[in-house]
This record gives C-alpha cells, structure tokens and sequence, in this order.
C-alpha cells in the first residue's frame, strides 16, 4: 500500500538528512520544487514539512526557505504521555467539570487571545487502583458551535480534545516540567496530607501556524510518575 504523498516527502527527506546528503544548515529544496518533484500541492508538501519541523529536522527562516537543524548535544527528545508512564498507567478519570470562562491574564497570554475570548476549561482527576495521582486542567479557546460531548472528554488525552478541523499529525507540542507545592484544592482532590510538592507537567499545543489551541496543567503525585529522554 502506498503512503500518502506528504509521508513519502517527510521519509525521504529524513533519510537524505540520516545519511548526510542534507548536511545541517543546508537548504532543502523550495516548495514549489518539492511540488513539482512529487506531483502535488502546496498545501501537502507543508503537511510534510511540518512533520519534519515538529521531529526537529529542519527549521524554517521567513523569505528564505527551510534549513537542516543543526543537532544539539544537549536536546533531548522527552516522551511524555499523560496516562502512560514508565512506571504508573491511569486505569481510571474522573471528570470534574467542563465550563466557559473569561481568561486572566497569565492564561490569555499563553493562548495569545485577547482577555474578551471565552475559554473552555476541562478539570479532570486520574486514579490508578482507585487511587487519586494527578490533577489534570485543560484550557481551550472557545469556538462557537464546538461540541463538548463531555463522556469523550473524560477520558481524551489532549491532542483529541482539539477541534476535528486541526490534522493531529500537524500539531506541534510543547512541554515545561517542574517541582511546586500544591493549592488546597488540589491537595484535597488528591488526598495529600503534608507539603509534598508534585511534579508539574505544562503542555501547550499549537496549529500548524503556530498558533496555540492547548493549554494544559497535569500536577502529578512524584511516586506515579517518571519520564524519559533521548538525545536527538
């Protein structure tokens, strides 16, 4: 069976960079030649390269075109699920609430929308052996006439939580990890006694304009949580 075309680009540019006949900050052909090379459209050429932006093989430079990445010896490509881990699965959720609220600053700014534009957020908690350990919200700009079916949202991981209009292959992600000490709701939620301070996933996920469609804030139990990296 034939892969699609914007596959076909994202394989074979990757293996011209693997095997080093696309040396990084090299310029890889134009779109227009990458259309004419493949008999196709734009608009599946840019899905390829997209992939190819988002596994962090080229990069691109307005008006002049896209460029190998130069590889970085202290980048690590982590893998992060929000209901799989190394060590712990979420055999449960439960969802809390589903609602439309005016964004403060700190959350407009991460999805770059005005304070005016209505934002859905999802609360959600995950249970593994019906025990509570994580505390999950998500924030998504408000579209007027989306569905929220909320038995489908309770137990999506993100990128399926975001309008069916956006290719999921095309999304790109972004993830901060950290240390904090919990609020009182959430330490409630996850019947924490004492002042341990839990590990903090943040991910935000963005279109292929790169324009933010996802914010997330998943607050883990350190004991049912551990993430790993490669070096890319």
């Amino acid at each position: 069976m034939t892969s699609p075309v914007y596959l076909q680009i994202f394989e074979n540019i990757k293996n011209q960079i693997n095997n080093s006949e696309l040396k990084p900050g090299e310029r890889i052909l134009p779109e227009t030649a990458l259309c004419k090379l493949y008999e196709t459209s734009r608009a599946t050429v840019r899905k390829g390269l997209a992939l190819l932006s988002n596994e962090g093989y080229i990069y691109s430079i307005p008006g002049k075109g896209c460029f190998v990445q130069t590889p970085q010896q202290n980048r690590y490509l982590v893998y992060y699920d929000e209901m799989n881990n190394l060590i712990n699965t979420v055999d449960q959720t439960r969802l809390l609430e589903v609602n439309v609220i005016v964004p403060d600053d700190h959350l407009a700014n991460s999805l770059q929308i005005s304070r005016s534009k209505n934002v859905i957020v999802i609360r959600r908690l995950f249970f593994t052996d019906g025990e509570p350990i994580a505390y999950d919200l998500k924030y998504l700009p408000y579209v007027k006439g989306m569905p929220i079916v909320e038995k489908e949202i309770e137990t999506a991981t993100f990128p399926e939580m975001i309008p069916k209009n956006i290719p999921l292959l095309a999304l790109k992600k972004n993830i901060v990890i950290y240390a904090q000490i919990p609020s009182g709701e959430v330490k409630e939620h996850l019947r924490i006694r004492d002042n341990r301070a839990l590990l903090v996933v943040e991910q935000k996920l963005f279109d292929s304009d790169n324009r933010p469609v996802g914010f997330g804030i998943t607050s883990f139990k350190s004991d049912y949580i551990k993430l790993e990296g490669v070096s890319q």
